[in-house]
């Protein structure tokens, strides 16, 4: 199938089609997707597939909430383990091996994970017993292995793979494998994919009312495009809330205290170069309070995390001095180098959406899961909560399912066998490597690099490199990315400003000092040529990001979660929420 570009037009094509389905004869939409974290994109996507038509909203940009501050882990979930829910694990786990072998291959990568050990007898037979139970789960799914067999190593091969650790108490380690993924670029290749299959893709536009009928079933919304102000009304057959942390403001939206209740929570990581560590797996550790992860990540290791709960602005988590000395001290413990804030280059803060226990009297649910639930709090209207990024698919599908009730079984989900965009010829395009680091002089770690990103979409960078050589050229002060990668960002991938770019579409935001202001100038004048901006424009969108960067740098010299916030909130935003924002 040819993919499809997110762009300003697929956008206004979104909006058109919301107006379209209340016009006086229009036809209803089958669903109207309220949210664009992964779990919404992958609502999307399952509905879309269905046959059904969709659309997909979102307030800010896609992934602009949770989904793009995770530990970056597709993962089975081992410390559910310890609670005895093997259900959870292999679903988890089934999850991952789909995602590695077909759904997206060039986005989740293998990654082994080093449990350090101190006792001889208890702890090596304790966690080699766990990590054997999380082999025969991840066995049981058909066809070949997804990653290796865990493994126990010696005090000897636990100082060679990870030579920084002190190894004083420790006799050794399980060696196990998971999965890293880039959280934000998953979801906008699952948002591309559902839009290519057919789905309607509209962000910076915000549900403020949910429409209902005479008998109180969910019919419809209003919506406000934020970047003109204008509200439209739209009609729909279902509508699927996938807010994550907003959950219940869209419950509010609808006349109704009913739905699920979700709490927020605060988690934290560090973003540290690779050389400031020497170790060549990740690390697996248990704190007082969360678990400490080291996650290799291309040049860096990040860090994390922390739990705390959240009382402040939703939409604007930040990490405070706190948060980082806790991380650091933390780190340091196990450590024999030395971290310190100078080391620090990035660092980020996002939300944790913790379903608490029940639904609220009165409301159709399904705890179809440990991690998430479905609920309808007024016919119409299905809402989903809990979970986490590895099982965004099933969670998609358990919302349709329950949205769409005895209909389900004439339309079953097919999400498991349609891998997302960049999968299909991947292979082949790994093998054309060689030859195109020979032909522009790029590194192995930047073709690893763009693989990882966009596996055989690379073709669709070429073709933008063919029509202008200098974007084979690394931007200056981010050379880790392409001057291509900015171009495609504009052209393909539905970026409005030029915070979608630095936050989402890359990482620079966390990845290079200072924000990554030093790369701002030239990245915006890439996004100004292929965006058609105009100067004015340009400057504006430059001042509102060197503005948010410098709030969120004074923001985390602050000890406690409410001074953060007052000096990050002094920075507005550049599409404001009408309804959710605190």
């Amino acid at each position: 199938m040819q993919t499809k570009a997110l762009t300003g037009r697929s956008r206004d094509e979104a909006l058109t089609a919301l107006r379209d389905s209340a016009r006086e004869g229009g036809t209803p939409l089958d669903v109207l997707v309220i949210g664009g974290g992964v779990t919404g994109a992958g609502v999307a996507l399952d509905a879309t597939t269905r046959g059904l038509s969709t659309v997909i909203v979102e307030a800010q940009d896609w992934a602009s909430g949770t989904s793009q501050w995770s530990t970056k882990l597709v993962h089975g979930g081992l410390r559910y383990l310890q609670m005895l829910d093997f259900k959870l694990v292999h679903e988890a786990l089934t999850e991952r091996g789909l995602l590695l072998k077909t759904l997206a291959p060039h986005l989740v990568k293998p990654m082994p994970f080093l449990i350090p050990l101190e006792h001889r007898v208890w702890q090596r037979a304790y966690y080699g017993a766990g990590v054997t139970l999380y082999d025969i789960l991840a066995n049981l799914m058909p066809g070949r292995r997804a990653l290796p067999i865990h493994q126990h190593a010696t005090r000897a091969r636990l100082h060679k793979e990870f030579p920084d650790l002190k190894h004083e108490t420790a006799i050794g380690a399980v060696k196990y494998w998971d999965a890293t993924v880039d959280d934000a670029r998953l979801v906008a290749t699952l948002v591309r994919t559902a839009h290519t299959y057919g789905a309607y893709a509209a962000p910076r536009t915000e549900v403020v009312r949910i429409i209902k009928d005479s008998q109180e079933r969910a019919v419809g919304a209003v919506l406000k495009d934020l970047e003109t102000g204008e509200e439209i009304e739209a009609r729909a057959r279902h509508i699927i809330n996938c807010t994550g942390v907003w959950t219940e403001d869209v419950s509010t939206l609808a006349n109704t205290d009913g739905g699920l209740r979700v709490l927020a929570s605060k988690g934290i990581h560090l973003v540290i170069p690779r050389d400031r560590i020497k170790g060549t797996s990740g690390l697996f550790l248990q704190t007082e309070k969360s678990v400490l992860f080291f996650i290799p990540w291309s040049r860096y290791w990040i860090l994390g995390t922390t739990d705390t709960p959240w009382k402040e602005d939703r939409q604007h988590p930040v990490a405070t001095a706190a948060d980082i000395d806790y991380v650091l001290d933390h780190a340091n413990a196990v450590l024999t180098t030395t971290l310190t804030r100078d080391d620090v280059v990035g660092w980020y803060a996002g939300l944790r959406p913790l379903l608490q226990p029940g639904t609220k009297e009165g409301t159709d649910s399904a705890k179809v899961s440990r991690e998430h639930t479905v609920a309808s709090p007024v016919p119409g209207l299905t809402v989903i909560g809990g979970g986490k990024l590895t099982t965004y698919r099933v969670m998609a599908k358990d919302a349709v399912d329950f949205a769409l009730g005895d209909q389900a079984k004439d339309l079953p989900s097919i999400t498991h066998e349609i891998p997302l965009l960049g999968a299909v010829g991947e292979a082949a395009m790994r093998r054309r490597m060689p030859a195109l680091r020979e032909r522009f002089g790029w590194t192995e770690q930047l073709t690893d690099h763009l693989l990882h990103r966009y596996g055989s979409l690379v073709e669709e960078l070429l073709d933008l490199i063919t029509e202008d050589a200098s974007l084979a050229d690394p931007v200056e002060h981010a050379p880790a990315y392409l001057r291509a990668e900015i171009a495609y960002a504009c052209i393909s991938e539905g970026v409005l400003h030029l915070e979608d770019i630095m936050m989402r579409r890359t990482r620079i935001i966390y990845e290079y000092p200072d924000k990554g202001l030093a790369a701002v100038e030239e990245i915006a004048a890439i996004a100004e040529q292929w965006l058609g901006w105009g100067e004015d424009r340009m400057r504006e969108e430059i001042e509102q990001y060197t503005a948010r960067a410098r709030a969120e740098e004074e923001a985390a010299l602050e000890i406690d979660d409410a001074a953060a916030v007052r000096v990050r909130d002094h920075h507005g935003e550049v599409a404001p929420l009408s309804s959710m924002g605190g």
